[in-house]
């Protein structure tokens, strides 16, 4: 008996449940899905490439996107070879350790992901409304301190959702996963206990990560509206409300979405519904983060170009 019970653990599996079981409908899922991985990976890096190599992008907005790109790789990263294994029927089984490591760097890196559009947020308001103090205020240590204290409080908060839910015991030796990843609502409805201490701690972090930087995003953005209708200019009016979209836009759709999954009613929510959404934060919003930046953005186009033209070049030949 015991002997049964120190080996169980090491052979307990969740099982994903299949996008599609015709095979010709899986091919197309998968070359789809690969796609929009290269994709994303591509355009995240060209943003990390231009940020780096063109002086003029080195200021705290641009290396708080390069910062944004770096983690949307390593956001998807973390779901899609797995996800593109089961999409194939390789693989559609991952061992718990397994699953729990990909639920806590999910969790900690999507909630990285949201506490650094707060800061975003926060050197666009102080651009904008305390533009003479800027520089002051936004200082390459302090930047760098914000981008560490987001990943440490993301880390944090996956540590105390994700420890507590793989203490629980679930049904069966293959439970199956009714989703493409482990993610904490389709896991915790495979536990085999009362989990509404586990659904509260899960509303508690949703509330941390997703209401309250949204709050702050938002009051930002009030101080920020105001500034701009104050600016005479018009060209200095679109200017800024440019600067500024593109941040929003990526706001509205990362904050809408993992709210709809972590911050319904648990009555409320279906498994068929939590999946699609998902698709969306885990796919989405990374593809569109360097698409909006790049086409919406001037310095970024312009840095862009340089360093196409620079590559394009051919190199100038040594001096004999």
């Amino acid at each position: 008996m015991e002997t049964e019970h120190t080996t169980q653990p090491a052979t307990y599996e969740f099982v994903f449940q299949a996008f599609s079981t015709i095979p010709e409908m899986q091919h197309l899922l998968f070359l789809f899905f690969l796609l929009l991985y290269l994709t994303i990976l591509f355009g995240n890096v060209t943003i990390i490439w231009v940020v780096c190599t063109d002086h003029t992008l080195h200021i705290p907005m641009y290396f708080f996107l390069g910062n944004l790109s770096f983690l949307e790789i390593c956001y998807t990263t973390v779901v899609v070879p797995q996800m593109l294994a089961s999409t194939l029927d390789i693989h559609r089984t991952i061992p718990l350790a397994n699953c729990g490591t990909q639920m806590f760097f999910f969790v900690a890196l999507g909630s990285t992901d949201c506490f650094l559009l707060a800061v975003m947020a926060y050197d666009r308001y102080v651009a904008i409304c305390h533009p003479l103090r800027y520089t002051l205020i936004m200082t390459w240590q302090g930047c760098m301190r914000l981008v560490v204290g987001s990943l440490l409080l993301g880390l944090v908060l996956s540590l105390e959702l994700t420890v507590p839910i793989f203490t629980l015991p679930f049904c069966g030796h293959q439970p199956q996963i009714n989703h493409f990843l482990c993610d904490v609502p389709p896991v915790l409805r495979l536990a085999c206990a009362d989990t509404h201490l586990h659904q509260t701690v899960l509303f508690s972090v949703g509330v941390m990560v997703l209401t309250i930087p949204f709050l702050l995003i938002c009051t930002s953005y009030v101080y920020i509206v105001a500034a701009i209708l104050r600016i005479r200019s018009t060209s200095g009016r679109h200017q800024a409300f440019s600067t500024c979209s593109s941040h929003l836009t990526i706001v509205t759709l990362q904050y809408g979405c993992c709210s709809l999954v972590y911050l319904r009613p648990k009555s409320s929510s279906s498994e068929d519904e939590d999946r699609q959404i998902a698709l969306i934060y885990a796919f989405v919003t990374p593809l569109l983060n360097p698409l909006i930046y790049s086409l919406r953005n001037k310095d970024v186009k312009q840095a862009l170009k340089k360093a196409l033209r620079r590559t394009a070049e051919p190199q100038a030949s040594f001096p004999n």
